[in-house]
This record gives structure tokens, C-alpha cells and sequence, in this order.
């Protein structure tokens, strides 16, 4: 059985009621009017998929009405039934966009299949249109909680940004919502239609990076034994994000420049190279011009990357959109967890706001992830806080200045401990790739 809604306009009651009739049997929904005025009140109050119409009727012809549906109601399809084959008028009915034309009497048996493919292309339109909608609201500025000055103003830098191809660096701490300002970017773009891809460049080692990022030939390499499309391929004609840029092999660097500036690549193993069609929008928490003057980041690539730089402010410089995030996330994890948490107890949101949040949006996140599994009522109370932030962390004395190597041995062994030595705990949470904790626990000694 079909489904569906199917509206049949047509001044003869006798093949109104017979068309009403032969089209219910089919498992469609069927509205009927006896002339174009009743039919546009009947699309105005109903979800139709097709029409079917009568190409003459007392106050109108079919032909205008099918320009006035594809105009109002674009995602119908308009099937019209003429008693003549005028080719004139099926020739403007085509052109004005309707779907096909049937003559009375001599394609009777041809109507319930055509209104079946009509029907069809019609669920197709909705979907796409729903799957549309689903990237307008995952790919937005308004999932960038928060209505601080450092934040507005920092959407307000970035939305300037979204109708050109130029590339933009997003700098911050780790934490600070990079991704989702890509998303955003990348959502109110013109190559919006096109996918968007990300790419964690510190996941990688330099070999598995190559590949996942320009792709390979069969044979390139042992058990490459198929050809693969790398991100750039796949990007095509939309957004490549590059996620902690910094931590991109400079040997891989030289290969993303030419990228960049020639708008081609070359596959691992190929001869011949093959076109990029991409924005790319690029992340990193390091200081890329002291990369540069320690000879870790190429320079040349450091100024194509950053045309267009947005540093997003870490969470202490907003502090009074702890609250609004804190809301965002408990309502979240509720309804993610199935429970009802109607809110946060004065003691527990206070304890939140003396935080420091190191790490930024995503720790905050964490910590409210943890609570609503803790809670046992329908408010979030400070039994469901780590005892570290119960005892209000972030009033604790700073820890004394160290060099920079220093205070990362430091972080890496506190997540570390934190996690209990689970490594793809710590990474997680680290923002930073497996093999790259495995590395530092090796230079730092931190087996």
C-alpha cells in the first residue's frame, strides 16, 4: 500500500468522486475540490504530496496554478488532466513545473503509477529538505551557548568570515569550542551543500596522516591494495577542518601548502595530481609563530594559514556564561540519560563559578556529564561533584612558574592520575592523540 496526500481538483462531481475512490484504494489520503480556490484553502491547511488537476476549471486554469504550487508549496507535484492533447498548453505546463499531463480517458490506466512516482519524488524532496534543516541546526552559531561580551563578539568576527573561501585559523586552549566555530562557519557558508570533514591532526602518525589526508594508490605501500580517497578528495567542493594544525609533520606541511596555494595534491604513490576543491579552516592551542621561530612550523604555511585568525577567549575570560552552559549541559545529559534533573542547588552552581576550567568548555561538560550520572534526585546537588571541586579548586594558590615542558610533564601525569592510567581516557580528555600520550609518557618518563 502507498502512503501519502493527494489532492484531486476538478468541477465534474462524477469523476471528483470516482478519482477521490479508485486513489483512497491505494492507501493514499485523498482531499478533493470542485474548483482553485478551494484547492488553495485545502493547501494552505494540509501537507499535500500531489495534485492532480484539471486543466480547465470555472475560476482558473491548471497551468497557473501549477506556477502558483511550485512557487508556494515547492515540494508538491502537480499531475494535470487535460480532455485535449493541446501540446501549446502541455508545453507551459511543463515549463511552469508540473510533474506530467494525462489526457481523460485515453491514460486512465496510467494515473495511480504516475502519482506512485510523484509521491515518491515528493517524500524524496521532504527528506532532503528535513536533512537540510538537521545541518542548518547542527552546523550554527546558535550552538555556541553563551551571551558574554568575549563570546558575542567573537561570533559577531566569525560570522564576518562565512561567505568567502578565505582560510581561517581558530586559536585557543584546548577546550575552547574550535570545532563548533568551524561547524559554524562551515554551516553559513556557500559550500554548505558540500561536506564538511575533520581531521585531528595530532591522531596520527606522519605515514597514517599522509594517507588519511591526500589518500593512496594500490600498492603504495604494504596492504594498501586498493586505491583511497583521502579528506581532501572527500571535502570536495566543501570544508576540510584541520584540528591541532601545530601538531602536523613538517614534511606534511610543505604538502598542504601546495595544496593551498595550487589548488592540487598528489595521492601516496601517484604520478599525476589530482584537483582540490576545499576551504580550509584550521585549529590550534600552540603558538604557531614560536613554532615557527623554533623551526617546528613552516612559515610560509603559518602566513597562508592565517588570512583570517579568530582566538576564542577561554572560559575564565567568561565567566558569567558558566550558568547558561552549565543549563545547556544539564539538559543535555538528562535527556541523553533519560532522567528528569530539573536544575542545580545554589551550593553546587556557586562551586562551579569559583573554578578555574583549565580545560575550558569541554572540563565544565565533563563535570556536569558526571553529576547528572550521580544524581539521584531531580536536582544536581554537590554530593554529585568531584571532592576537588567541592573544595573549591579554584581558589587553591597558582602553581609556582615552570618552564613550558614543565607544566605539560605536570598536566599529563595530573590526567594521568586522573584517569587511574587509562591512556585512552587521558587522550580524551587531553585533546590530543594516543600515540602522541604514548610519546610524551616516553620523553617524560611518566611510565
Amino acid at each position: 500500500m502507498m502512503s501519502g496526500n493527494v489532492l484531486v481538483v476538478d468541477d465534474e462531481d462524477k469523476l471528483r468522486g470516482l478519482l477521490k475512490r479508485v486513489i483512497s484504494l491505494e492507501g493514499y489520503t485523498v482531499y478533493v475540490a470542485s474548483n482553485l480556490k478551494s484547492a488553495a484553502r485545502i493547501l494552505d491547511m494540509e501537507d499535500i504530496d500531489v495534485v492532480v488537476c484539471d486543466l480547465m476549471l470555472p475560476d482558473g486554469n491548471g497551468v497557473d496554478f501549477t506556477k502558483t504550487i511550485k512557487s508556494r508549496y515547492p515540494r508538491g507535484e502537480i499531475i494535470l488532466l487535460t480532455a485535449h492533447a493541446n501540446i501549446p498548453d502541455v508545453v507551459q505546463a511543463m515549463r511552469a513545473g508540473a510533474f506530467d499531463y494525462i489526457i481523460k480517458g485515453d491514460d486512465n490506466e496510467k494515473l495511480l503509477p504516475l502519482i506512485a512516482i510523484a509521491a515518491e519524488r515528493a517524500h524524496l524532496k521532504k527528506k532532503v529538505a528535513q536533512l537540510e534543516e538537521q545541518v542548518v541546526h547542527v552546523f550554527s552559531f546558535d550552538n555556541i551557548v553563551g551571551q558574554s561580551a568575549a563570546i558575542r563578539g567573537t561570533i559577531a568576527l566569525a560570522k564576518k568570515v562565512t561567505f568567502s573561501d578565505t582560510t581561517v585559523l581558530l586559536l585557543g586552549e584546548t577546550g575552547t569550542g574550535k570545532e563548533l566555530f568551524a561547524k559554524a562557519i562551515y554551516g553559513n557558508s556557500r559550500r554548505v551543500r558540500h561536506p564538511f570533514m575533520a581531521l585531528n591532526c595530532s591522531a596520527f602518525s606522519r605515514e597514517l596522516l599522509e594517507s588519511e589526508l591526500f589518500g593512496h594508490k594500490a600498492g603504495a605501500f604494504t596492504g594498501a591494495v586498493k586505491d583511497k580517497k583521502g579528506l581532501i578528495e572527500e571535502a570536495r567542493g566543501g570544508t576540510l577542518f584541520l584540528d591541532e594544525i601545530g601538531e602536523m609533520h613538517i614534511d606534511l606541511q610543505s604538502k598542504l601548502l601546495r595544496v593551498l596555494e595550487t589548488s592540487e595534491f598528489f595521492k601516496v604513490g601517484a604520478t599525476t595530481p589530482t584537483i582540490a576543491d576545499i576551504r580550509v579552516i584550521s585549529a590550534t592551542h600552540r603558538n604557531l609563530p614560536a613554532e615557527v621561530a623554533e623551526g617546528r612550523f613552516r612559515e610560509d604555511l603559518y602566513y597562508r594559514l592565517n588570512v583570517f585568525t579568530i582566538q576564542i577567549p577561554p572560559l575564565r575570560e567568561r565567566r558569567n556564561d558558566i550558568p547558561l552552559l552549565a543549563e545547556y549541559f544539564v539538559q543535555y545529559f538528562s535527556d541523553k540519560m533519560n532522567k528528569t534533573i530539573l536544575g542545580m542547588s545554589k551550593e553546587f552552581l556557586e562551586a562551579l563559578e569559583r573554578q578555574t576550567w583549565k580545560g575550558n568548555i569541554r572540563e565544565l561538560r565533563n563535570a556536569i556529564e558526571r553529576a547528572v550520572i550521580l544524581a539521584e534526585g531531580t536536582e544536581l546537588s554537590m554530593e554529585c561533584l568531584p571532592m576537588d571541586l567541592r573544595q573549591g579548586g579554584g581558589n587553591k594558590p597558582e602553581i609556582p612558574v615552570f618552564d613550558l615542558a614543565t607544566m605539560e610533564k605536570l598536566h599529563i601525569r595530573r590526567v594521568l592520575d586522573h584517569t587511574r592510567g587509562n591512556k585512552v581516557e587521558a587522550a580524551r580528555l587531553l585533546n590530543i592523540g594516543l600515540t602522541t600520550v604514548y610519546r610524551k609518557m616516553e620523553e617524560y618518563g611518566l611510565n
